[in-house]
Protein backbone atom coordinates (compact mmCIF):
# COMPACT_ATOMS: atom_id res chain seq x y z
CA UNK A 1 0.00 0.00 0.00
CA UNK A 2 2.46 2.31 0.58
CA UNK A 3 4.42 1.75 -2.25
CA UNK A 4 1.23 2.42 -4.10
CA UNK A 5 0.96 5.82 -2.39
CA UNK A 6 4.61 6.81 -3.39
CA UNK A 7 3.93 5.84 -6.58
CA UNK A 8 0.88 7.73 -7.09
CA UNK A 9 2.38 11.03 -5.43
CA UNK A 10 5.43 10.43 -7.74
CA UNK A 11 2.79 10.79 -10.32
CA UNK A 12 1.06 13.32 -8.87
CA UNK A 13 4.22 15.79 -9.22
CA UNK A 14 5.08 14.68 -12.36
CA UNK A 15 1.75 15.66 -13.70
CA UNK A 16 1.74 18.96 -11.99
CA UNK A 17 5.07 19.83 -13.17
CA UNK A 18 4.11 19.69 -16.60
CA UNK A 19 1.00 21.78 -16.29
CA UNK A 20 2.82 24.44 -14.04
CA UNK A 21 6.03 24.44 -17.07
CA UNK A 22 3.94 24.53 -20.14
CA UNK A 23 3.70 27.04 -22.37
CA UNK A 24 1.90 30.31 -21.63
CA UNK A 25 -0.61 31.35 -24.03
CA UNK A 26 -0.22 35.24 -25.16
CA UNK A 27 -2.32 36.53 -27.50
CA UNK A 28 -0.76 39.61 -29.65
CA UNK A 29 -2.77 42.26 -31.83
CA UNK A 30 -2.47 44.19 -34.50
CA UNK A 31 -3.63 46.46 -36.65
CA UNK A 32 -4.34 46.73 -40.53
CA UNK A 33 -1.39 48.39 -41.79
CA UNK A 34 1.77 47.17 -42.41
CA UNK A 35 3.92 48.23 -39.80
CA UNK A 36 1.62 46.49 -37.74
CA UNK A 37 1.05 43.35 -39.50
CA UNK A 38 5.10 43.14 -39.26
CA UNK A 39 5.09 44.22 -35.41
CA UNK A 40 2.70 41.51 -34.44
CA UNK A 41 4.24 38.72 -36.83
CA UNK A 42 7.70 39.83 -35.05
CA UNK A 43 6.47 39.80 -32.02
CA UNK A 44 4.73 36.24 -32.31
CA UNK A 45 7.96 34.53 -33.73
CA UNK A 46 10.06 35.75 -30.63
CA UNK A 47 7.38 34.62 -27.98
CA UNK A 48 7.02 31.42 -29.79
CA UNK A 49 11.11 30.68 -29.54
CA UNK A 50 10.95 31.92 -25.78
CA UNK A 51 8.36 29.14 -25.25
CA UNK A 52 4.91 31.24 -25.24
CA UNK A 53 2.35 29.83 -26.89
CA UNK A 54 1.70 32.64 -28.92
CA UNK A 55 -1.44 33.40 -31.05
CA UNK A 56 -1.80 36.79 -33.49
CA UNK A 57 -5.15 38.56 -34.01
CA UNK A 58 -3.93 41.33 -36.61
CA UNK A 59 -6.25 43.24 -39.37
CA UNK A 60 -7.87 44.95 -36.82
CA UNK A 61 -8.92 48.65 -36.83
CA UNK A 62 -7.05 51.31 -33.91
CA UNK A 63 -10.52 51.74 -32.07
CA UNK A 64 -11.28 47.75 -32.14
CA UNK A 65 -7.74 46.43 -31.11
CA UNK A 66 -7.80 49.01 -28.32
CA UNK A 67 -11.29 47.46 -26.71
CA UNK A 68 -10.02 43.86 -27.69
CA UNK A 69 -7.23 44.36 -24.75
CA UNK A 70 -8.97 46.25 -22.40
CA UNK A 71 -12.01 43.64 -22.63
CA UNK A 72 -9.26 40.66 -22.53
CA UNK A 73 -9.37 39.20 -25.70
CA UNK A 74 -6.08 40.76 -26.67
CA UNK A 75 -3.03 40.15 -23.79
CA UNK A 76 -0.16 42.50 -25.84
CA UNK A 77 0.53 44.74 -29.08
CA UNK A 78 2.40 47.56 -30.00
CA UNK A 79 0.83 51.02 -30.09
CA UNK A 80 1.71 54.42 -30.16
CA UNK A 81 1.84 57.46 -27.79
CA UNK A 82 0.28 60.09 -29.78
CA UNK A 83 -2.41 57.53 -30.28
CA UNK A 84 -3.29 56.74 -26.63
CA UNK A 85 -2.90 60.72 -25.59
CA UNK A 86 -5.25 62.18 -28.74
CA UNK A 87 -7.66 59.02 -29.57
CA UNK A 88 -8.57 56.98 -26.48
CA UNK A 89 -7.65 59.14 -24.17
CA UNK A 90 -8.84 62.68 -25.70
CA UNK A 91 -6.01 64.86 -24.14
CA UNK A 92 -4.43 67.66 -26.33
CA UNK A 93 -0.42 66.70 -27.26
CA UNK A 94 0.00 70.21 -27.27
CA UNK A 95 3.60 71.36 -25.92
CA UNK A 96 4.15 67.91 -24.94
CA UNK A 97 7.52 66.26 -25.97
CA UNK A 98 8.00 62.95 -26.90
CA UNK A 99 8.96 61.84 -23.20
CA UNK A 100 5.96 63.95 -21.70
CA UNK A 101 3.75 62.19 -24.54
CA UNK A 102 4.89 59.00 -23.24
CA UNK A 103 4.46 59.50 -19.66
CA UNK A 104 1.11 60.72 -19.62
CA UNK A 105 -0.23 58.15 -21.40
CA UNK A 106 1.76 55.42 -18.96
CA UNK A 107 0.04 57.09 -16.61
CA UNK A 108 -3.53 57.18 -17.55
CA UNK A 109 -3.80 53.82 -19.26
CA UNK A 110 -1.96 52.26 -16.13
CA UNK A 111 -5.41 53.35 -14.39
CA UNK A 112 -7.26 51.07 -16.88
CA UNK A 113 -4.62 48.16 -16.48
CA UNK A 114 -2.59 48.46 -19.48
CA UNK A 115 1.28 48.63 -18.87
CA UNK A 116 3.55 50.85 -21.27
CA UNK A 117 6.82 48.87 -21.47
CA UNK A 118 9.90 51.15 -23.14
CA UNK A 119 9.49 52.88 -26.08
CA UNK A 120 11.49 52.04 -28.89
CA UNK A 121 12.83 54.94 -31.11
CA UNK A 122 10.06 54.73 -33.84
CA UNK A 123 8.51 57.67 -34.17
CA UNK A 124 5.41 56.81 -37.09
CA UNK A 125 3.76 60.65 -36.30
CA UNK A 126 1.72 62.12 -39.28
CA UNK A 127 3.43 64.10 -41.88
CA UNK A 128 2.49 65.60 -45.33
CA UNK A 129 4.63 65.15 -48.40
CA UNK A 130 5.11 66.09 -52.21
CA UNK A 131 6.91 64.79 -54.89
CA UNK A 132 10.52 65.74 -55.61
CA UNK A 133 10.92 68.06 -59.06
CA UNK A 134 7.58 68.98 -59.12
CA UNK A 135 6.72 72.57 -60.38
CA UNK A 136 3.77 72.89 -59.11
CA UNK A 137 5.10 72.65 -55.31
CA UNK A 138 8.71 73.02 -55.77
CA UNK A 139 8.53 76.35 -53.36
CA UNK A 140 7.12 74.11 -50.20
CA UNK A 141 9.20 73.32 -47.89
CA UNK A 142 7.06 73.36 -44.93
CA UNK A 143 3.56 73.45 -43.43
CA UNK A 144 3.74 77.23 -42.99
CA UNK A 145 4.44 77.20 -46.81
CA UNK A 146 1.71 75.19 -47.49
CA UNK A 147 -0.48 77.18 -45.27
CA UNK A 148 0.41 80.39 -47.62
CA UNK A 149 -0.46 78.51 -50.69
CA UNK A 150 -3.42 77.51 -49.69
CA UNK A 151 -4.17 81.04 -48.42
CA UNK A 152 -3.18 82.52 -51.61
CA UNK A 153 -5.67 80.72 -53.54
CA UNK A 154 -3.37 77.88 -55.24
CA UNK A 155 -5.72 75.18 -56.10
CA UNK A 156 -3.12 71.78 -54.39
CA UNK A 157 -4.96 68.42 -53.93
CA UNK A 158 -4.18 67.24 -50.83
CA UNK A 159 -4.89 63.24 -50.56
CA UNK A 160 -5.95 61.88 -46.94
CA UNK A 161 -7.48 59.22 -45.33
CA UNK A 162 -10.87 59.50 -43.76
CA UNK A 163 -9.73 58.91 -40.73
CA UNK A 164 -6.67 62.03 -40.65
CA UNK A 165 -9.53 64.59 -42.35
CA UNK A 166 -11.78 64.06 -39.12
CA UNK A 167 -8.73 63.88 -36.47
CA UNK A 168 -8.23 66.72 -33.88
CA UNK A 169 -4.22 65.73 -34.78
CA UNK A 170 -5.12 65.90 -38.30
CA UNK A 171 -6.47 67.99 -40.87
CA UNK A 172 -8.97 70.36 -38.32
CA UNK A 173 -6.04 70.62 -36.37
CA UNK A 174 -3.68 71.43 -38.72
CA UNK A 175 -5.66 73.80 -40.13
CA UNK A 176 -6.19 76.13 -37.00
CA UNK A 177 -2.48 75.50 -35.91
CA UNK A 178 -1.62 76.75 -39.32
CA UNK A 179 -4.14 79.50 -39.93
CA UNK A 180 -5.38 78.25 -43.38
CA UNK A 181 -8.30 76.14 -45.27
CA UNK A 182 -8.09 72.96 -47.49
CA UNK A 183 -11.39 73.79 -49.59
CA UNK A 184 -13.62 70.54 -49.63
CA UNK A 185 -13.23 70.58 -53.39
CA UNK A 186 -8.95 70.38 -52.95
CA UNK A 187 -9.84 66.77 -50.48
CA UNK A 188 -9.02 64.07 -52.38
CA UNK A 189 -10.28 61.30 -49.47
CA UNK A 190 -9.38 57.63 -49.98
CA UNK A 191 -7.82 54.59 -48.35
CA UNK A 192 -4.82 55.28 -46.25
CA UNK A 193 -2.26 53.00 -48.56
CA UNK A 194 -4.01 54.58 -51.85
CA UNK A 195 -2.41 58.02 -50.32
CA UNK A 196 1.13 56.91 -51.79
CA UNK A 197 -0.40 55.64 -55.27
CA UNK A 198 -1.84 59.06 -55.66
CA UNK A 199 0.84 61.42 -55.14
CA UNK A 200 3.11 59.29 -56.83
CA UNK A 201 1.08 59.30 -59.88
CA UNK A 202 0.17 63.05 -60.13
CA UNK A 203 -3.33 62.75 -59.07
CA UNK A 204 -2.57 64.31 -55.83
CA UNK A 205 -0.44 67.84 -55.13
CA UNK A 206 0.53 66.91 -51.66
CA UNK A 207 -0.44 63.23 -49.59
CA UNK A 208 -1.12 62.09 -46.32
CA UNK A 209 2.07 59.73 -45.15
CA UNK A 210 3.25 58.00 -41.93
CA UNK A 211 6.89 58.63 -41.12
CA UNK A 212 8.01 54.88 -41.22
CA UNK A 213 7.29 54.30 -44.34
CA UNK A 214 9.30 53.18 -46.71
CA UNK A 215 7.52 54.18 -49.27
CA UNK A 216 8.44 57.67 -48.73
CA UNK A 217 11.96 57.28 -50.00
CA UNK A 218 11.17 54.52 -52.67
CA UNK A 219 8.69 57.02 -54.59
CA UNK A 220 10.57 60.25 -54.10
CA UNK A 221 8.70 61.97 -51.80
CA UNK A 222 9.71 64.87 -49.67
CA UNK A 223 8.11 65.57 -46.58
CA UNK A 224 7.35 69.00 -45.86
CA UNK A 225 8.81 70.32 -41.98
CA UNK A 226 6.70 70.37 -39.66
CA UNK A 227 7.96 73.99 -38.10
CA UNK A 228 5.39 74.63 -35.66
CA UNK A 229 6.03 71.00 -34.31
CA UNK A 230 1.63 70.65 -34.02
CA UNK A 231 1.83 66.96 -34.99
CA UNK A 232 2.05 64.98 -31.73
CA UNK A 233 5.07 61.98 -30.98
CA UNK A 234 3.96 58.54 -32.32
CA UNK A 235 6.81 56.87 -30.29
CA UNK A 236 6.04 52.57 -31.29
CA UNK A 237 5.89 50.91 -27.71
CA UNK A 238 4.73 47.62 -26.60
CA UNK A 239 1.88 47.63 -24.14
CA UNK A 240 0.52 44.67 -22.04
CA UNK A 241 -2.26 43.56 -19.78
CA UNK A 242 -0.95 44.08 -16.63
CA UNK A 243 -3.15 41.18 -15.19
CA UNK A 244 -0.74 39.32 -18.35
CA UNK A 245 2.30 40.52 -17.30
CA UNK A 246 1.89 40.02 -13.71
CA UNK A 247 1.69 36.16 -14.91
CA UNK A 248 4.20 36.53 -17.05
CA UNK A 249 6.98 39.18 -15.91
CA UNK A 250 9.51 38.17 -17.86
CA UNK A 251 7.86 39.51 -20.82
CA UNK A 252 8.82 43.12 -20.03
CA UNK A 253 12.69 42.25 -20.82
CA UNK A 254 11.33 40.31 -23.84
CA UNK A 255 9.63 43.06 -25.10
CA UNK A 256 11.84 45.44 -24.01
CA UNK A 257 14.58 44.16 -25.84
CA UNK A 258 13.15 44.43 -29.08
CA UNK A 259 12.24 47.76 -28.80
CA UNK A 260 15.69 48.70 -28.39
CA UNK A 261 16.38 47.51 -31.81
CA UNK A 262 13.72 49.80 -33.81
CA UNK A 263 13.85 53.56 -34.68
CA UNK A 264 12.34 55.29 -37.62
CA UNK A 265 15.28 54.53 -40.20
CA UNK A 266 14.62 50.86 -39.61
CA UNK A 267 10.59 50.59 -39.57
CA UNK A 268 11.23 52.44 -42.67
CA UNK A 269 13.68 49.59 -44.35
CA UNK A 270 11.57 46.98 -42.70
CA UNK A 271 8.27 48.44 -44.37
CA UNK A 272 9.94 49.15 -47.35
CA UNK A 273 10.67 45.82 -48.16
CA UNK A 274 7.20 44.58 -47.68
CA UNK A 275 5.45 47.22 -49.65
CA UNK A 276 7.88 47.94 -52.47
CA UNK A 277 10.09 44.85 -52.48
CA UNK A 278 6.73 42.57 -51.97
CA UNK A 279 8.52 40.41 -49.48
CA UNK A 280 6.33 38.21 -47.36
CA UNK A 281 5.82 39.44 -43.97
CA UNK A 282 6.58 36.31 -41.85
CA UNK A 283 10.45 36.21 -44.25
CA UNK A 284 11.05 39.91 -43.27
CA UNK A 285 10.11 39.63 -39.34
CA UNK A 286 12.16 36.68 -39.09
CA UNK A 287 14.95 37.99 -40.88
CA UNK A 288 15.47 40.85 -38.78
CA UNK A 289 14.83 39.15 -35.50
CA UNK A 290 17.82 36.30 -36.48
CA UNK A 291 20.23 39.46 -37.99
CA UNK A 292 19.68 41.06 -34.36
CA UNK A 293 20.21 37.46 -32.26
CA UNK A 294 16.81 38.33 -30.81
CA UNK A 295 16.21 34.45 -31.93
Amino acid sequence: MTRFIERALAALAVATLSVSTAAAAITVGGKNFTEQLLMAEMTTQLLDAHGYDAEKRDGMGSTVLRKAQLNGQVDLYWEYTGTSLVTYNKKSPKGLSPQETAEKVRSMDKKKGLVWLDCSDANNTYALAVRKGIDNTSDIKTLSDLAAAYNNGRELTLATDAEFSQREDGLPGLEKAYDFDVPRSMQATMDAGLTYKALKEGQADIGLVFATDGRIDAFDFRVLKDNKHFFPNYALCPVVREETLSANPELKGILNELSAHLDTRTMQRLNGRVDVDKVEVRKVARQFLQKQGLI
